[in-house]
């Protein structure tokens, strides 16, 4: 099924390789990180996995000699957050030296796959390595807003007591503060969310949309406020979308993704529905957004666009 180097081997690459070995991802998880010793540790632990899994991934400590024939790289590797940081985006500097040193390693080897990204800031880190790799643009994929939009629909479940399954929604715009819920667009069991709140006077009382936007928002500065990082959801998700690449799902997942034109955009990576496959992204989909949110998407484009700009100036 395939061989996946993962880049970054603290909390949030080693819940990937933890969820793809659960799961039968791969054939083969490479773990590459600048702290070989405790890395080789992980490897290690994981490893020690297979004999209670179905699984039959081969674990090992990585060089970046594997990225020449890898199908996939995940990308985790970031800059420490700062305690008391209140964005993702503060430790912007030391986060695209950091890519810019992985990139230039990664392509003298060879590379020519997917780039999955997870490393924040995420929207920026997407677009700095299709900048860097000069891969087609399908083939550089952020997380973006999948883990925030799989929250909401989390959280609004439990205020409408039905399975978070059961609700289509999402988030688009930045992965951090300035990001979009489109209510327009969110559906319980097929029906408008909002009509469904405008018919049910009970439910009217109970669902604070404003209340679960900023759930929403504040959910992964609440968990790194508590416990030091986010880990177990964003390893799932990683894994989710290594399988859906794999099997060439084309499921349509909000993702960070390069837009040439997309929603009137241009050169810059912003979390937009779009499907996923084994060619990377294969079709972006324009939403008919109502007023409010265009506008609201747009701030949210204009935060992103502005910190690209300041890739010139580093």
């Amino acid at each position: 099924m395939g061989k996946v180097v993962i880049i970054g081997a603290g909390t949030i690459g080693t819940s990937c390789a933890f969820s793809m070995i659960n799961q039968g991802v791969c054939n083969e998880i490479c773990l590459i990180d600048i702290n070989e010793e405790r890395t080789r540790g992980e490897v290690m632990d994981l490893s020690h996995c297979m004999g209670f899994s179905n699984s039959r991934s081969k674990v090992r400590l990585g060089t970046y000699k594997d990225c020449r024939d890898a199908d996939i790289i995940v990308m985790t590797a970031a800059a420490k957050t700062p305690a008391g940081t209140k964005s993702r985006l503060e430790f912007f500097s030391s986060a695209v030296k950091i890519t810019q040193n992985v990139v230039s390693q990664v392509m003298e080897n060879g590379f020519n796959g997917i780039f999955l990204v997870a490393a924040n800031p995420v929207d920026i880190v997407t677009y700095l390595i299709w900048k860097k790799s000069g891969l087609p643009r399908q083939q550089i994929i952020g997380t973006g807003t999948s883990l925030d939009s799989a929250r909401l629909k989390t959280i609004l479940a439990r205020y409408l007591n039905v399975a978070p399954v059961s609700i289509h929604g999402l988030c688009m715009g930045e992965h951090g503060d300035s990001q979009v819920i489109v209510w327009s667009h969110v559906t319980v069991g097929g029906k408008p969310l909002l009509q469904l709140l405008v018919e049910n006077d009970k439910l009217r009382k109970q669902v604070d949309l404003e209340k679960i936007y900023h759930e929403v928002v504040s959910a992964g500065p609440t968990i790194f406020s508590l416990k030091g990082s986010t880990s177990f959801g964003i390893g799932i998700a990683l894994a989710y979308l290594v399988r859906s690449i794999f099997n060439d799902d084309e499921q349509v997942i909000p993702l960070s993704v390069i837009l040439a034109g997309e929603y009137g955009l241009y050169d810059l990576a912003v979390g937009v529905p779009a499907v996923i496959g084994r060619q990377g992204i294969e079709q972006i989909i324009e939403l008919n957004l109502e007023e409010q949110e265009k506008q609201h998407f747009d701030d949210s484009c204009k935060v992103v666009k502005n910190y690209i700009k300041m890739l010139d100036t580093l």
